[in-house]
């Protein structure tokens, strides 16, 4: 698994039906637009790294959270870049 220690928070914020057709093990899913809602479940304490299928809307979430004090960053790519990496999925494809 990516985040065997649990140093890292990797959130996909994709829609369900992107999330239930795969995603990288380890992952919590918040949909983008419950983000704001479920900021306060998220350590503060340990890095984000935000992902969706190309990187546009996990960059958004990035940018929102770095704003907020977090330590947040965005996979470049998404799980397009990751695929392409031959890094493997739970559940499915990109």
């Amino acid at each position: 698994m990516l985040n065997e220690r649990n140093d890292v928070q990797l959130v996909d914020v994709r829609r369900r039906d992107e999330h239930e057709a795969g995603r990288i093990a380890g992952s919590r899913h918040i949909e983008l637009e419950l983000l704001p809602a479920e900021a306060g479940s998220l350590d503060r304490d340990r890095p984000i790294v935000f992902y969706c299928r190309s990187g546009n809307r996990s960059e958004l979430a990035a940018q929102a959270f770095g704003a907020a004090g977090f330590e947040a960053h965005n996979l470049g790519g998404g799980l397009l870049a990751w695929r392409d990496a031959g890094l493997t999925f739970d559940g499915g494809v990109a």
